[in-house]
């Protein structure tokens, strides 16, 4: 992976982190950690937020965690949580969680989520055997998400492995000596290792206005 374009990645990402003013993705490295107000000379001055307000960054926290994913994209998602029978609000965190680049990045077998759907978008990823490269693929139960025999070598997913900062979470499997996972089941919102506070109540509110 090109350094420069893993540093623009990452230059865009704690960008997200400062406009948002939440260290998102719960990383050691994020300008929040030391400056909490959000870029630009009037970053430090903080008005009331309104009820449509406190939605709005309610979804565009939650847009950004999954790799600040398109306005489209996301209301897309919003609409098919919508269709589906039961709580809106765990449809969405469910329907979000399995997104192909999601898991990848639950997998620990890449730092971000950014980096996770251009490894997946490289065309690095199998599902049932089979290459995806389409990072907005949708995993079902029990679906086996593997890296390409000629992919596991990369000295970037050791890396990532080994860091201690995340823990794949109980609904995917990791073997991680044959860098291979099973997506085991769809999680509930409670069970998803957030490092900040999601709403997607207000999620659903700001959309159905």
């Amino acid at each position: 992976m090109a350094p420069k374009a893993e540093h623009k990645r990452h230059a865009s990402k704690h960008k997200i982190d400062r406009r948002l003013g939440v260290n998102l993705w719960g990383r050691s490295k994020s300008p929040l950690n030391t400056r909490s107000y959000a870029p630009g000379q009037h970053g430090q001055r903080r008005k009331k937020p309104t009820d449509f307000g406190i939605q709005l960054m309610a979804k565009q926290k939650l847009k950004g965690y999954y790799g600040n994913i398109t306005e489209k994209q996301f209301r897309r998602t919003y609409d098919e949580a919508t269709r589906q029978r039961g709580d809106a609000s765990e449809n969405l965190i469910g329907l979000l969680e399995r997104r192909l680049d999601t898991i990848l990045y639950r997998s620990k077998f890449v730092p971000t989520v950014f980096s996770a759907r251009q490894f997946v978008n490289h065309g690095h990823i199998l599902v049932n055997g089979k290459k995806v490269n389409i990072g907005s693929y949708m995993v079902s139960e029990e679906d086996t998400i593997e890296i390409r025999d000629k992919s596991k070598q990369l000295a970037f997913i050791d890396i990532a492995l080994a860091n201690k900062e995340r823990e794949t979470p109980e609904y995917i499997q990791l073997d991680e000596k044959n860098k291979k996972v099973t997506f085991v089941r769809t999680p509930k919102f409670e069970e998803v290792p957030y490092p900040v506070v999601m709403e997607p109540n207000l999620v659903i509110e700001y959309y159905s206005r």
